[in-house]
């Protein structure tokens, strides 16, 4: 059995060499052993020391306590308890503390400088708090007295609602009754104050777990969700941000740091069970707006499924699933056109079926993708009723919503029996609703080929006949846009066109004369760019629409209306006027042999050679397409689907192809709003949006580009774009970019650091491909500027130095400049590269001979600028310099008589010779 006094000299040994965790360790075992009472407040105390030290100060406190209870007078464990006191923030306590340490010893002035720094810091504290506490309740005061005026309660509710950003101010409003203070606001229905309440609340609940907890359990999420069903869209979106904020700060996704002691909540799995109960109710509620509906299922979106798919932890899904997936189909089959429908906007069914897309994606097994088809599909067949055709609409438009989320799940229950049949029937119908629900759930049942030839035989004449026959706009657009998307199945391929020659430029016609209609409904015009979204396809369509200004205006001004369901339809439109969807590349070997086997071999159309892509980007500039794509990023997040951000960012990517495009995109804000593009949505959307970004960063000014502090958010993007499974374009580019910004500021220099480009950059000066070297060159060249990069170089066990010494003899110009320039200034910050570049490769000298003999002057002006930093910083380098052939070099270029385009190279060499004089190892020739 170990002895206890053996354990505390260990422990502060340990202590001794700063090795506090086993200190605290050999601590607590003698704790374990000891009953003497005095050895333990020894050891009690020093334990308290180690816990300071490894900034644990609740332990620390709680250990000086214990050593406290033992002897009152340690006055060693009362001032480390003051210590750990003083940390957490409770100053009145440990002033107490330091107070009877002084009071033990009188003329400790360790004791007398503590007690008279607290006693000032009590005073500033209670000074703010007092004078913070008026506030509140002034600004309570204002807020609900009666004869208020207007200006001032507006003033008032903003100065509460910064206040309770701050950690103290959210403090002294919940301390000062704030919460039913608060809830008064919410009582008056007045809009402006309810969104003030609603405002305060999330700032006090931000980033703090115990505080939430209390308000939410003081209000109550029912109260919540009534607040959120109020029919205004501002408190609705402010109420789902409270929630949100709740909701992170339970969860402990709010990473912000607030206060210096952590709060102690108990679980709060519970609390975020309840919301997500709550939310789900929501969705099938008469009494809720359809502003908070649309709120609810962001919120859902937004919380349910996993943030990162490699977490194992999927059980909230499931939750969702058993719980709220009949009620998410009950919206998604909502008709707004029949009596007693849930009050919807116009994104309420597609935000419904994302949600849905999103909970199927979030499944990990197929038990649970077959438990989830299963329900839906007993949802749509047990709503089917030969005596009820309004059960049989919801049945058929909750398939229709699936079609649009989980299409695979959609498109089983499509090939149900009795299904297609349904549809079918409807279209036969007399009455509008029917034939408009049958048109729409066909039209999205043909997304896939595969299975648009089932709907083109049997389908494709029943659309016909509805165009021809029905008098109905709302019926004829959709008749037309189901014909339009049977007739792009064969996409872009020239030869698989499904109508006749003409036919798709005529039903194209017919889209665009609906679009520019401006009596017809923005619903019903929607439709018109679906259709063109599949027509686009086909080249002569794309090239006709670009053509047609009116129309491409009615579509960008489409995108900026409330109906935000249109994103995607305008988006694909958008990329097949551009061209910028995937191509394969076709071998012509592989054409050769198809043909030999009589096999189809896709055809290009003339129209979709490079000459008329570029003429139609023109065009589609010249119509403002910037200001849309810009408004359409803005787009609420649950719209804006990461499919749709890969749409836009493929659009952006095309239209800055050309660098004197760029100009344009900047000018009309495109580069600001390709950062949000470039961080989120899809790998490939966010490459190809990273990609447009470093085409831009590459030849704009930034400054311009990314005004402000977004100027360091295109540097992640642009890193990323350096990953090797990225293609030789974009690495490049992405160099150019890295390069201008890095060309700028010390803090940009450190940004790129940061996000470790700096091995990316260094391999890339390896490639075999001359223009990725030389711009990987130029990058480094600016970032030699930071002091980290110049240690990189001085560190031994490495050929980084050796690199650049050898890319200054090779024959590409720029990459000489380049390798040269970074070269001279490695050697002008740093002495100790000057001796370190001779023992590199033997041929050192050579190389700098060649430098200062090329016959570009700013190549030698590089050389010679070596050849100075080399000779001021060690005189045995100077000699060896001198007494080499590079003597005759300096004096041949110094003699020079002055020539202005040549000046900086002739100042450099006589600054060699001058420098070489003053060491004696020359004497000047009278």
């Amino acid at each position: 059995m170990e002895d206890p006094i053996q354990l505390k000299d260990e422990g502060n040994k340990y202590f001794q060499a700063n090795d506090y965790e086993n200190a605290i360790q050999s601590y607590t075992n003698a704790l374990k052993l000891s009953k003497d009472k005095k050895l333990l407040g020894i050891l009690y105390r020093n334990r308290a020391a180690c816990y300071l030290k490894k900034e644990n100060y609740a332990q620390a406190a709680s250990d000086a306590s214990r050593a406290i209870d033992i002897d009152a007078s340690d006055i060693k464990a009362l001032y480390r308890r003051c210590q750990a006191l003083e940390k957490v923030g409770k100053l009145d306590q440990a002033f107490k503390d330091v107070q009877r340490c002084a009071t033990i010893e009188p003329k400790n002035q360790t004791f007398l400088e503590t007690l008279r720094r607290l006693g000032s810091e009590i005073q500033e504290k209670l000074k703010v708090q007092f004078s913070t506490d008026s506030r509140v309740k002034q600004m309570f005061e204002i807020l609900l007295g009666e004869e208020t005026d207007k200006e001032k309660r507006e003033k008032a509710a903003n100065n509460l609602i910064v206040l309770a950003r701050e950690d103290a101010g959210a403090e002294r409003i919940f301390q000062n009754n704030g919460v039913n203070l608060l809830m008064e606001l919410v009582k008056t229905k007045d809009p402006e104050m309810i969104l003030a309440a609603i405002r305060t609340f999330s700032g006090m609940c931000t980033g703090h777990k115990a505080r939430a907890t209390a308000i939410l359990h003081l209000i109550g999420i029912e109260k919540i969700c009534s607040i959120m069903a109020i029919d205004h869209e501002e408190i609705a979106l402010a109420t789902c941000n409270l929630f949100q904020t709740i909701c992170d700060s339970l969860s402990g996704e709010d990473k912000k740091e607030h206060g210096n002691e952590e709060a102690l909540v108990l679980d709060t799995t519970k609390d975020l069970k309840s919301i997500l109960l709550a939310l789900l109710e929501m969705l099938i509620s008469q009494k809720v707006s359809s502003h908070g509906r649309d709120q609810a299922l962001n919120l859902l979106s937004k919380n349910v499924p996993r943030t990162d798919v490699r977490s194992p932890d999927n059980s909230k899904t499931l939750f969702t699933i058993d719980h709220g997936l009949k009620k998410i189909l009950k919206v998604a089959g909502q008709l707004v056109d029949l009596p007693d429908h849930l009050p919807m906007t116009e994104n309420t069914q597609l935000i419904a079926s994302i949600l849905l897309n999103k909970l199927y994606d979030d499944l990990r097994c197929d038990p649970e993708r077959d438990n989830f088809r299963v329900t839906c599909e007993e949802y749509v067949t047990g709503k089917f009723d030969p005596n009820n055709m309004e059960k049989n609409l919801h049945a058929i438009q909750t398939v229709s919503g699936l079609l649009q989320g989980p299409f695979d799940v959609g498109n089983k229950i499509a090939g149900l029996t009795g299904v297609m049949e349904m549809m079918v029937a409807l279209c036969g119908s007399d009455r509008e609703i029917d034939q408009l629900v049958a048109v729409e759930a066909l039209i999205h049942a043909s997304t896939k080929m595969s299975k648009a030839t089932f709907i083109i035989t049997n389908g494709v004449s029943l659309l016909k006949d509805i165009y021809k026959k029905t008098k109905n706009e709302k019926i004829k657009i959709r008749a037309l846009v189901g014909l339009c998307k049977l007739g792009s199945a064969g996409g872009d391929d020239y030869a698989l066109r499904q109508f006749a020659e003409g036919s798709t430029e005529k039903l194209a016609k017919q889209c665009r004369k609906w679009l520019c209609n401006p009596n017809i409904d923005v619903r019903t015009r929607k439709w018109a760019v679906e259709g063109l979204a599949y027509l686009t396809m086909d080249a002569d369509v794309k090239d006709d629409f670009v053509e047609d200004e009116p129309a491409l205006q009615a579509m960008f001004e489409l995108t900026k209306s409330t109906d935000k369901t249109i994103l995607y339809a305008v988006a694909s439109t958008l990329v097949n006027c551009t061209n910028s969807y995937d191509k394969k590349e076709i071998m012509p070997e592989l054409v050769q042999l198809a043909k030999f086997s009589k096999q189809h071999v896709p055809e290009q159309h003339p129209k979709d050679k490079k000459d008329f892509i570029e003429k139609r980007v023109k065009r589609l500039l010249k119509a403002g397409v910037i200001s849309a794509l810009t408004c359409m990023v803005k787009a609420d997040s649950a719209i804006l689907t990461d499919p749709t951000k890969e749409l836009l960012a493929r659009v952006f990517l095309a239209l800055s192809e050309d660098p004197k495009d760029r100009g344009i995109i900047v000018a009309q804000g495109g580069g600001k709003a390709l950062i949000p593009l470039a961080l989120e949505g899809t790998e490939l959307g966010k490459t190809r949006a990273s990609h447009a970004l470093a085409k831009i960063a590459a030849t704009s000014n930034p400054e311009i580009a990314f005004p402000g502090e977004r100027i360091y958010e295109v540097i992640r993007p642009l890193v990323s774009l350096l990953s090797t499974d990225k293609d030789g374009l974009q690495n490049f580019d992405s160099l150019l970019a890295l390069t201008n910004l890095s060309g700028m500021t010390e803090k940009l220099r450190l940004k790129i650091l940061k996000e470790k480009a700096l091995p990316e950059i260094e391999n890339y000066m390896f490639e075999d491909h001359e223009q990725i070297r030389q711009a990987a060159t130029e990058c480094m060249c600016n970032l030699v500027l930071c002091k980290d990069v110049q240690e990189n170089y001085m560190a031994d066990g490495n050929d980084k130095l050796k690199l650049l010494v050898l890319l200054c003899a090779e024959d590409d110009v720029k990459l000489q400049i380049a390798a040269a320039g970074a070269l001279a200034m490695l050697t002008a910050a740093q002495k100790k590269l000057c001796t370190k570049l001779t023992t590199v490769t033997t041929q050192w000298l050579e190389i700098l001979q060649r430098l200062c003999l090329h016959d570009r002057p700013e190549i030698q002006h590089r050389g010679f600028v070596i050849i100075y930093n080399m000779i001021t910083a060690d005189k045995d380098l100077a000699k060896t310099l001198i007494e080499s052939e590079m003597l005759e070099i300096l004096s041949v270029i110094g003699k020079q008589p002055d020539n202005p385009k040549r000046q900086p190279m002739i100042d450099a060499a006589r600054s060699c010779l001058v420098a070489a004089m003053d060491y004696g190892l020359i004497k000047p020739f009278s």
